[in-house]
């Protein structure tokens, strides 16, 4: 899951609000350089962890370190290490993409040259330089959201904190947004992300920390997590639905295995180590049987799939 060193640690880390625990004792390492997707219902206390190690709330107990500093006993050398972009972003649209970076520059107390050199670097690396000079109101969502990304790295933040940085944004402003974070991972910035995307967490995480009711019910990396729902599968779609008799016959001798079937479709679980072979063999036999073969395709569990094995329901019907 990355590097040696955690650049956050959380232990046993509890926040009630009245009778309610929104964090029940949770346990978290993240590596330096990485990035840890953390997912879960509503409700499940994500944003509430995220305001804790980004010292913006107190927790009730526990202990948490972030780039070796602790949260609640070093909070103001902590708030010099990380950046935090929210759920909106917190850009002014009156002014132009540059003026709101040498704001941001001036609040953390560059100079106001420095704070200019800074604008322009960070409008460089995050795409925005020709639009440096526009106002924001015209910016896309997308732009917007970069232009947020670079104003939390205004002091270089060790590590940066997204609460659900793509929520809103269409497909291709979400692959901007994901093409910012890969490149601030590859310069040594550590990311901890809460998502709504499970896709997002998958393409971006190496390592998921599931939340749920205030507990981690789960902290590993997409690929095992999805090996434990239950392996690849070799899907089979029958040109002929007349067919699925014998079909689900030559899967099941094929494979060892008895396929699920619905509307045509054949699904059956295939052993990792020979996904191809399985596949291979699934496909001659059904030629064999002078089945006739719409779509044959090897698929890998999905986030989803783990999500809903974990929590009892899927991450679109929690969102």
């Amino acid at each position: 899951m990355g590097g040696t060193t955690a650049a956050l640690t959380a232990e046993n880390v509890r926040k009630r609000y009245g009778r309610a625990d929104a964090l029940a004792g949770i346990d978290l390492t993240v590596p330096e350089g990485t990035v840890c997707g953390l997912l879960g219902p509503n409700g499940a206390g994500k944003t509430t962890a995220v305001r804790i190690f980004a010292t913006l709330l107190r927790a009730d107990a526990g202990r948490v370190t972030v780039a070796g500093h602790d949260v609640a006993a070093d909070a103001a050398r902590v708030r010099r290490c990380v950046g935090l972009a929210g759920q909106t972003p917190a850009v002014d649209e009156i002014l132009d993409g540059r003026e709101n970076l040498v704001m941001w520059g001036r609040l953390h107390h560059l100079t106001p040259a420095a704070a200019r050199r800074r604008a322009d670097e960070l409008l460089d690396r995050f795409g925005l330089a020709e639009a440096g000079r526009k106002r924001v109101a015209r910016y896309s969502g997308g732009m917007r959201r970069r232009l947020d990304l670079a104003a939390s790295f205004v002091r270089a933040p060790r590590v940066l904190f997204l609460d659900e940085p793509t929520t809103g944004l269409d497909p291709r402003n979400r692959n901007e947004v994901w093409a910012a974070i890969r490149d601030l991972v590859a310069g040594g910035t550590t990311v901890l992300l809460t998502t709504q995307y499970l896709e997002e967490a998958d393409r971006l995480a190496g390592q998921i920390v599931v939340l749920d009711r205030g507990r981690v019910i789960a902290d590993d990396s997409p690929a095992r997590l999805k090996s434990a729902v239950g392996g690849d599968r070799v899907e089979v779609v029958l040109c002929d639905p007349s067919d699925l008799a014998a079909a689900t016959g030559v899967v099941a001798r094929t494979t060892g295995a008895a396929p699920d079937v619905d509307a045509g479709e054949l699904r059956v679980s295939a052993p990792v180590r020979d996904r191809i072979a399985a596949l291979t063999a699934v496909l001659s036999g059904l030629a064999d049987a002078d089945v006739r073969v719409a779509d044959a395709a090897l698929r890998r569990p999905t986030l989803d799939e783990v999500f809903l094995r974990l929590t009892g329901h899927q991450a679109a019907e929690a969102a």
